[in-house]
């Protein structure tokens, strides 16, 4: 067999910019790591605030994901099956809180859910507030994160085309039969990477959280902004939590991607 340059093919020059890439993104953890105080890392991340941030994180998250789901998935079918000027605009607004500031987002949030926002006045008459609540922290950590699962679900239908729906439809399958029985498993895999996504952005969303929730411990106060705080205060008191948060992030992902290939297989 005729040996290639690189891995498959790739050009062995290129293997120095990714080596850089890596190094940008290892180095920093690997950094946090030594700068950790190991001996009181378990009595701080053990602490009552501490559980009770990351508590929060993770109930918000897993809740935020959820409706990134219910909403996003229907969301990228429309996208992926339509056509037209209108729905590309609507695609656009959908796709802006990937390129807003998050800090951006949570004012346009608060100017729309708030007490004297543009949905939130109406919904104070009913006596239902949501600025500055544990519901706020659910829908900045939504905002921000269905793009990600839109845009996975939405390239993987795009990819996948329609064929194997019109297959369904001529053998009697109607719409919602076939977009449960065909669509959703034949994207599972986009499915499932966009799930991930967006459960992690949940789970780092700080700028829109602070604006729109604020961040009172036990109500609205995540891990991330645990972190901004404890920074301010004494940056080493920081780092445990810091170190949490990448763990957390790791197995997920490394968790998703060893699944893959068999999800995929399974198809």
């Amino acid at each position: 067999m005729r040996k290639q340059p690189g891995a498959r093919g790739v050009p062995v020059w290129l293997y120095l910019p990714a080596l850089v890439g890596l190094a940008l993104i290892v180095i920093p953890p690997i950094a946090l790591t030594q700068r950790l105080p190991w001996r009181d890392f378990i009595s701080s991340i053990t602490s009552e605030s501490s559980l009770q941030a990351l508590e929060l994180s993770l109930r918000t998250a897993v809740v935020s994901t959820v409706l990134c789901v219910i909403i996003g998935v229907p969301m990228a079918v429309v996208f992926a099956r339509s056509d037209g000027v209108v729905l590309r605009v609507v695609r656009a607004l959908v796709l802006l809180p990937l390129v807003l500031p998050p800090v951006v987002g949570g004012i346009a949030l608060l100017y729309a859910f708030g007490r004297k926002g543009l949905i939130g006045e109406h919904l104070t008459v009913l006596g239902i507030d949501i600025a500055f609540s544990t519901t706020a922290v659910v829908l900045a950590q939504t905002f921000v994160a269905l793009p990600f699962l839109v845009i996975s679900v939405e390239g993987a239908l795009r990819v996948s085309g329609s064929s194997y729906e019109q297959v369904a439809a001529t053998l009697g399958a109607g719409p919602t039969r076939t977009l449960l029985r065909v669509t959703v498993p034949l994207v599972a895999p986009a499915l499932l990477s966009g799930l991930v996504l967006a459960f992690a952005r949940a789970m780092g969303e700080f700028g829109a959280t602070i604006t729109f929730a604020g961040n009172a411990p036990g109500v609205t106060q995540t891990a991330p902004l645990k972190i901004y705080v404890d920074e301010i205060n004494d940056p080493q008191q920081a780092l445990p939590l810091s170190f949490v948060l990448i763990v957390v992030a790791l197995v997920v992902v490394i968790a998703v991607h060893l699944r893959r290939p068999g999800a995929g297989n399974a198809l």
